[in-house]
């Protein structure tokens, strides 16, 4: 059970859209207007306590970005274990039009919140020793072939 806070009078609760959805609908508290590529902080009044080894992964909703091209500009946004304050989603319009404006308004579903295991691996520096050596090597992006 993650334990919840709604801190606001118009802060629902994080709530899955059917049986077998990953993630749980977050909502607005507050009109926000976004345009092309203006970052925006969007609050929706909501603190949860996760359980140690947890975290919480915020979202796009997918109506939102094929539809209007409105998404989390970090996602998926992180919230680690041990943090107790309000949920909010850093979000953008995708678009090359400056008149394109879209409205979220109060209650509006904006993100969805996907809890999961973490897994903290150990670091142990080298110096000056090779690492392992692979297929692949140091190629970097897109040189797998993979298009």
């Amino acid at each position: 059970m993650i334990r919840y806070k709604l801190l606001h009078p118009d802060a629902k609760a994080p709530v899955y859209g059917s049986d077998e959805a990953a993630g749980a609908d977050l909502c607005a508290i507050e009109t926000v207007w976004l345009n092309s590529y203006r970052i925006r902080l969007v609050r929706t009044g909501v603190s949860i306590e996760l359980p140690k080894g947890y975290e919480a992964q915020v979202r796009p909703r997918s109506g939102l970005a094929l539809k209007h091209g409105v998404t989390v500009i970090n996602s998926p946004g992180t919230i680690d274990s041990d943090y107790r304050g309000e949920i909010a989603v850093i979000m953008t319009l995708i678009g090359r039009d400056p008149d394109v404006i879209f409205e979220i308004k109060p209650g509006d579903r904006i993100a969805q919140l996907v809890i999961a295991p973490v897994v903290r691996a150990t670091f142990g520096f080298v110096g000056d020793e090779e690492l392992s050596g692979s297929e692949r090597g140091t190629g970097g992006f897109g040189s797998t072939g993979v298009n």
